[in-house]
């Protein structure tokens, strides 16, 4: 399984009609139902804002919607191209304006599938690996050789807050949590306690 890394946007005319691809990193349907909202809120001179997504371990959870155009005819084709893909917590929008040409149930189909497979192709991915978030306090003297283990882990730190001691949070893959809470432990005598 897949992630996003980052946001991707192309764009591509059919009969004048254009249609704005833009791929978003999500982790929920909440965050789906959000980014449609600022979407929508966004584009308000637009004709359509379809979206399709897809969340959770397992690519568990997904949704689609035609936005007023005819049923199965956009958010679908949109779904069906991001499944193809074995990617999860991703959401695309495909925003039409309308070229004054009727493109039909076909030409449709056609043309916001094209526009997700467009977009998809600019996206940069990596493997999809859970993560845990830890978090400890150091004292400054062990400081130098607790960096080393946590790079030695895998471990990325998100902040450090240096008061009496260094409270240092951030995250790791989920498999390595208790190697690196054990290394601590061990490396520490038991005086840092990761959770």
């Amino acid at each position: 399984m897949r992630i996003l890394t980052e946001y991707a946007q192309t764009s591509i005319e059919v009969k004048k009609s254009r249609f704005l691809a833009e791929a978003f990193v999500i982790t929920s349907q909440a965050e789906a139902r959000a980014l449609l909202r600022e979407q929508k809120a966004k584009y308000q001179d637009a004709t359509h804002v379809v979206h399709a997504f897809i969340c959770g371990l397992n690519a568990e959870v997904s949704g689609c919607s035609d936005d007023g155009e005819p049923s199965g005819t956009a958010g679908r084709p949109v779904l069906e191209v991001l499944k193809g893909r074995n990617c999860t917590n991703i959401m695309l929008t495909v925003t039409r304006w309308f070229g004054g040409t009727l493109l039909g149930t076909g030409g449709l189909v056609k043309a916001y599938g094209d526009a997700a497979k467009a977009v998809l192709e600019l996206c940069k991915t990596e493997e999809y690996i859970p993560k845990a978030q830890f978090k400890f306090d150091a004292p400054y003297p062990l400081y130098e050789q607790i960096k080393l283990i946590l790079k030695q882990h895998s471990a990325e730190v998100s902040s450090e807050d240096f008061a009496e001691n260094i409270h240092i949070e951030g995250i790791i893959p989920e498999t390595d949590k208790e190697k690196l809470k054990a290394h601590i432990t061990d490396f520490s005598n038991g005086k840092i306690l990761l959770v």
